[in-house]
């Protein structure tokens, strides 16, 4: 068993054992929001939005995009369970910042092994073989935080299996402050018609 294996089963018992009551919460989130952020392991949405368990939606991917698969949960929150808000909330200081597609599809044609972040860039440090599948995935990178935030929110918004009375707010979580601040241009590109 690997040491993180381990570490995560012992903190599940110690987690399990004071579970209480938890198990009788409602499926639908009792405050009716879900927010779409990313996997970025600096990011506590619980902390950082007041949640408690069965409080809200959390959606989670690399750079909190609004990729199809998140619009689909996003879809199942509100259509089975009743949200009625949605939050799209990016950071600074994202790692998805510090690369492009083509930069991501040349590493993963290198090697499959982890790249090192350099001040040029990722680099990879691995030995092949790599694989050119990384061609046909589109990485949702981001060029600049603020605006894509806003083309987050509006395409969330503009979906089709998206009621127009559901807003879509958009934040910029700060990595160095815990504060999340609005992003200009999102509240009407989010608004409910």
């Amino acid at each position: 068993m690997s040491q993180i294996l381990s570490e995560v089963l012992q903190a599940n018992a110690k987690y399990s054992t004071g579970f209480g009551d938890k198990g009788q919460l409602a499926m639908p989130p009792a405050r009716r929001f879900a927010i779409l952020t990313c996997m970025d392991a600096r990011l506590d949405p619980a902390k950082f939005a007041g949640l408690a368990e069965g409080d809200a939606h959390v959606i989670r991917n690399a750079g909190g995009r609004a990729s199809d698969d998140a619009i689909r949960s996003l879809v199942i929150s509100y259509k089975l369970l009743g949200t009625r808000e949605f939050f799209v909330i990016h950071h600074t200081n994202c790692g998805m910042e510090f690369f492009s597609n083509e930069a991501m599809r040349g590493l993963l044609a290198s090697s499959l092994e982890t790249a090192e972040l350099t001040p040029q860039g990722f680099r990879d440090v691995g030995k092949g073989p790599g694989s050119r599948a990384g061609e046909y995935i589109e990485w949702l990178t981001i060029q600049d935080q603020r605006q894509s935030v806003i083309d987050d929110v509006a395409r969330i918004r503009a979906h089709p299996l998206v009621p127009q009375g559901i807003p879509v707010h958009g934040f910029i979580y700060d990595v160095a402050s815990g504060k999340l601040i609005e992003v200009e241009g999102a509240r009407t590109a989010g608004a409910a018609g």
